[in-house]
């Protein structure tokens, strides 16, 4: 009917192109064929360097893999109270969850990090660096204070007809 009406439209003329089916079944294949060859040469490699476990890849065959090798920081005592500092403050919400991109306070759980900064504090007194006493003393006293703001704060929010300032 509607060519009736409208006798000089022209309908739209569907194109199927072929062409990006075949470019993708090549496309696979070739990197179907680079997998195997990097498997290939990663099982030739592991045990020429004596690797242990055989079905566990080495960080040198998942390089070779195009896998991004994990970089972890050296394990210290400066990183480990450094850790438990920001997971502190995640918890208090002064750091944005980097999974969810949001804040949240659970006093609860920076709780718990402050006790066991605490107990990092006693179980290593007079074992310690002056720079790691300092760094462990100045981390709990920023954890302590800005709990009991935080804590005033929410105590301060739940109180009838309150509003929260920042």
């Amino acid at each position: 009917m509607a060519d009736k009406e409208n006798p000089g439209e022209q309908k739209p003329k569907i194109i199927v192109d072929d062409d990006w089916k075949a470019q993708a079944q090549a496309e696979k294949e070739r990197l179907a064929q680079e997998i195997d060859q990097k498997q290939a040469a990663a099982q030739q490699a592991a045990p020429a360097a004596g690797a242990g476990d055989a079905g566990a890849p080495t960080r040198e065959a998942a390089a070779q893999q195009g896998q991004q090798a994990r970089q972890l920081p050296p394990a210290n005592f400066a990183a480990h109270v450094n850790s438990l500092v920001a997971q502190t403050f995640m918890a208090m919400g002064g750091m944005e969850d980097p999974r969810t991109k949001k804040r949240y306070v659970d006093l609860d759980l920076a709780k718990y990090h402050i006790d066991t900064l605490a107990m990092l504090e006693e179980k290593t007194k007079g074992n310690l660096s002056d720079d790691e006493k300092r760094l462990l003393n100045q981390g709990l006293y920023e954890c302590r204070m800005q709990y009991v703001h935080i804590a005033q704060s929410v105590a301060d929010m739940s109180a009838p007809g309150a509003e929260f300032e920042r």
